[in-house]
């Protein structure tokens, strides 16, 4: 200690001291300012801000360092080299990154203990690479003790510092980045004390070397690059966050601003599920008054009971826009006359998610038309005023009156419009007005004025006009008695542009722009009835990316979506008259080709093929995923398009389960079996809920006593429409799909319920499949269930082959061993087959193993066969494992069996499988002397 501050007091400028000391502080307060705003900032901006911060720490911490040694004035004449220099501000820049780093992917306090860690061994690195920089004629001896002391004095104020910063606040901030520059003071004083400067007779290099006024110079330098740093970050951090705050505040007053619309959504029965401030202002209701109420409380009385709410929705429902006007009632009892239109909001799927319902109080238009016919001395005010434009014809078509409005709208100058021009002459301005070209504008303005006079000659109340810079006008028509009319122009634009838009999105997928499945059943719809009527031919294709779940798994969301988009950008671009590539959800595709040759589908297949085939760019990754290709040709392999639709899927699963075919066509038999074992699949996760599975057990008897020891349980099934079916039929299907997971539970819990209510101590076998030993938590669920039923674990008996242990050896034995401990008995099923080896029979204590019912078919005729069961019972009998012969089935085979020495059997010939309550009584003729009048 001594050393440390007689180098301090007697050996350093106490000033300069004083300067690296308040840098180290400045740039320490930044570092954590800046990783308090890495840890807030979203994934894509931290390491920005982790990247200032390590700029900011780092030379912090070099400034320090360095700061300090223009400072020391050890009485000897030194200087420093360049390189180790340069690399000590390297190490101090690394260290401080890599601590920000982890302070901000590991938030807890292993992350910040991480961070101390790395930040203390950084700061004594780095000082100790800038003390081997000085060069002067002498060497530098160190102190070993004070060295240690050094080292540890700076990780552990690092990790302090670093867990005051998990605490937050401005307090815990200044604390954290005081602990940090006293860690770097202290450690830098500590090994300043630890070194010792020995003169000797060298002469001072002067290539490589660095003066202290150029090292002063450098910190200058590396100071304005940091604080430049900073400036930039802050600047575009700044920018970013009044650009975020000017798109929220345009938000928000889009928002305030409709006020004029009631916009609010309905649920499909017609309640109310959200309600806006135009709908409040328009009808007077509360958000909490009205939301869950019907919306006929809209309607009179009388259009209730003539079920006008109700027509509304369906004709929505089925033509996709219902568009009306008529009275609507306020909460106080009064009405207006509404604009009304419903439209229907499909999901994803084509589901019926509700109803946007849009309704504009347009009382004051309509009283408007309605004061044309009488028109006052008042008329020029109210025409003026009106939101619409107007003009009142005479029976000659000559222009009677109109407003401004009207020649805003159709943007004719100032005074243009005169009482007594006819409506041809009107018409032919505004073409004129629109188009440079004459003979097109008078072409043009033919057109529209025999379209609009036929309208009028009609009656007909209402047309829309779309003008040459896309806007959309509304044309209401009111006919006068006397002859004439009153034409209302409304500029619906804004309307038109939304309605397209929402019609465009309930037909596409919102991400890759792409037809989406309605739109394709409506095409397929059509194309079907197209080649139904004219004997054409429809192929569809199913498609499925091979490597797009590997793709989101590696490399993110993100990737997986400029995968689809790149995708649909080449559908787009080779897709041809009479063809339509849809996306159908995730990354599912379905292709539909009119065609009249195989050779056409042929040809479009390769089309496809070439399309997927090709590498795809992302960003620096290049992915080639492919796609598996399913196909059904209409009418051969279906005659509706959701037939086609479900064929060209099992035809292109076939594909995807292939190793050499990217595209299958459909097979009926093949693809039917597929289906087959689909629907079966579906079935066994109901099958649970709806009882339909049964337990029956299996007698096992000892052979030596005749004596009953227990019942293995066999599961059946009882399918309303399939009638029973065969464990050897559904098991694997149960397997592949999961439903053996929950089906193995019941029948596990199902068995120790009704053993456990058994009048006699007998064992209960339960069979166990390899998926449950793989993928659930046996033990847990033997522990559970026994606590649950109440059986003893010496009771229960738990069978599994050899290929329940294969897969994963290592955790079904630790699983085994679990259950085992429980004081449950396992036995080993099927030996003699499959994967049967010795080596399992040594790696777990088994308690039984089961002799597969294979070795008994030929036993009483075979020498070959009687030995081979000689051999496993001399092994059970070797390893002391008792052996239970499974299939005996003749009086024959168990004499032969009861001479080799066989512990226990089971087959028919002792009991057929049956429920437990149809079991014989075991007092009475269960020997078996008898079981040969059973077995017949």
């Amino acid at each position: 200690m001594y050393a440390v501050l007689s180098c301090l007091a007697y050996e350093h400028n106490l000033f300069l001291v004083v300067v690296a000391g308040a840098l180290c502080f400045i740039a320490n307060a930044g570092t954590v300012v800046f990783a308090a705003r890495a840890r807030q900032a979203n994934d894509r901006s931290r390491y920005g801000w982790v990247i200032v911060s390590g700029g900011a720490g780092g030379f912090g911490i070099w400034a320090t360092h360095f700061v300090a040694m223009l400072a020391y004035d050890p009485g000897q004449l030194f200087t420093f080299n360049l390189s180790l220099t340069l690399l000590s501000l390297g190490i101090a820049f690394l260290a401080t990154f890599a601590a920000g780093l982890l302070a901000v992917l590991f938030t807890g306090k292993s992350g910040a203990v991480a961070a101390g860690l790395v930040f203390g061994t950084g700061v004594s690195c780095m000082h100790f690479t800038g003390m081997a920089a000085i060069e002067f004629g002498g060497l530098i001896v160190w102190s070993q003790p004070l060295v240690i002391a050094a080292i540890v004095t700076a990780i552990v104020m690092s990790t302090t510092a670093f867990l005051m910063i998990l605490k937050r606040g401005l307090a815990n901030n200044i604390l954290a980045a005081g602990l940090l520059s006293l860690g770097i003071v202290f450690m830098h004083f500590i090994a300043m004390g630890a070194a010792t400067l020995v003169p000797g007779f060298g002469i001072l290099p002067e290539d490589g070397m660095l003066s202290k006024p150029l090292m002063l110079a450098t910190i200058i330098a590396v100071s304005l690059s940091l604080i430049g740093s900073g400036l930039a970050v802050a600047t575009i951090t700044g920018r970013a966050a009044r650009s975020s705050k000017a798109s929220e505040a345009n938000f928000q007053m889009l928002v305030r601003g409709v006020t004029d619309y009631a916009i609010y959504m309905l649920s499909p029965e017609g309640a109310v599920s959200s309600w806006n401030a135009g709908a409040e202002r328009a009808k007077g209701y509360r958000a909490d008054e009205i939301i869950g109420q019907h919306f006929a409380r809209f309607y009179s009385d009388e259009e209730q009971a003539r079920g006008l709410p109700e027509q509304a929705l369906a004709t929505a429902r089925t033509t996709g826009l219902f568009e009306a006007e008529g009275r609507r009632y306020r909460k106080d009892g009064s009405w207006f006359w509404a604009h009304v239109v419903i439209q229907p909001v499909l999901d994803d799927d084509g589901v019926l998610a509700g109803y946007a319902k849009i309704t504009r109080d347009i009382t004051r238009q309509r009283q408007d038309t309605d004061r044309i016919a009488s028109v006052t001395q008042n008329v020029d005010l109210a025409l003026e005023n009106m939101a619409q434009g107007i003009c009142l014809f005479d029976r000659e078509q000559r222009l009677v009156l109109t407003n401004r409005r009207y020649g805003q709208i159709f943007r004719f100058e100032e005074g243009a419009l005169k009482p007594g021009m006819t409506y041809r002459e009107i018409v032919a301005l505004g073409y004129r007005t629109s188009f440079a070209d004459a003979a097109e504008a008078e072409a043009r303005a033919e057109q529209h004025y025999q379209r609009n006079i036929a309208a009028i000659n009609s009656r007909q109340e209402a047309l829309l006009h779309r003008l040459s810079d896309d806007r959309t006008i509304r044309i209401d028509f009111s006919y006068l008695d006397q002859g004439g009319w009153v034409s209302t122009f409304e500029d619906i634009s804004e309307r038109i542009r939304s309605e397209e838009k929402i019609a465009f999105m309930a037909k596409h997928d919102s991400l890759t722009q792409l037809p989406n499945r309605p739109a394709l059943m409506e095409y397929l719809e059509a194309e079907v009835r197209n080649a139904e009527s004219e004997g054409g031919h429809v192929a569809v294709v199913g498609i499925d990316l091979n490597k797009f779940k590997q793709i989101n798994d590696q490399f993110g969301h993100a990737a997986g979506d400029a995968v689809l988009k790149e995708i649909a950008e080449r559908m787009n671009s080779i897709v041809r008259p009479h063809e339509m590539f849809a996306r159908f959800g995730g990354d599912e595709f379905v292709a539909v080709k009119r065609y009249g040759d195989l050779a056409e589908v042929s040809e479009f297949l390769d089309r496809l093929s070439d399309a997927f085939g090709q590498p795809i760019q992302i960003e620096v990754h290049r992915l080639s995923p492919g796609a598996s290709m399913g196909v059904a040709l209409y009418p051969h392999d279906g005659a509706s398009p959701d037939a086609l639709i479900a064929n060209a899927d099992l035809a292109m699963y076939r594909a995807k389960g292939s190793l050499s075919r990217d595209i299958c066509f459909y097979d009926i038999e093949m693809d039917e079996a597929a289906r087959d074992r689909t629907k079966m699949a579906e079935d066994l996760w109901t099958a649970i809920e709806q009882d339909q599975l049964r337990l029956h057990y299996q007698v096992q008897k000892s052979v030596a006593t005749d004596e009953i020891t227990g019942y293995e349980v066999l599961l059946r099934w009882s399918h309303p429409e399939r009638g029973n079916v065969s464990p050897a039929d559904f098991i694997g299907v149960a397997e592949e799909c999961g439903a053996i997971l929950p089906i193995g539970a019941w029948v596990l819990r199902e068995a120790c319920r009704e053993a456990a209510n058994w009048p006699n101590d007998y064992k209960v076998a339960v069979n166990l499949s390899p998926v449950q030993i793989a993928h659930a938590d046996m033990p847990a669920l033997v522990h559970t269930v026994l606590l649950e039923t109440g059986l003893k674990p010496s009771r229960l008996e738990l069978e599994i082959t050899e290929s329940s242990i294969i897969s994963d050896k290592q955790r079904a034995m630790n699983a085994l061993r679990s259950i085992k401990a429980l004081g449950v008995s396992i036995a080993i099923d099927d030996f003699g087959t499959g994967y049967s080896s010795l080596e399992t029979l040594r790696s777990f204590p088994f308690d039984k193993i089961k002799l597969d019912r294979s070795f008994l078919t030929e036993v009483d005729r075979s020498e070959q066969a009687t030995a081979m069961v000689r051999a496993i019972l001399a092994l059970g009998q070797g390893l002391q494992i008792p052996v239970l012969a499974e299939g005996v089935e003749t009086v024959n085979q168990l004499d032969i069996l009861r001479r080799e020495g066989c512990h226990e059997v089971q087959g028919y010939l002792l009991g057929r499988p049956m429920p437990m309550e149809d079991q014989p009584n075991p007092q009475s003729g269960s020997e078996m002397g008898s079981a040969n009048q059973n077995a017949a």
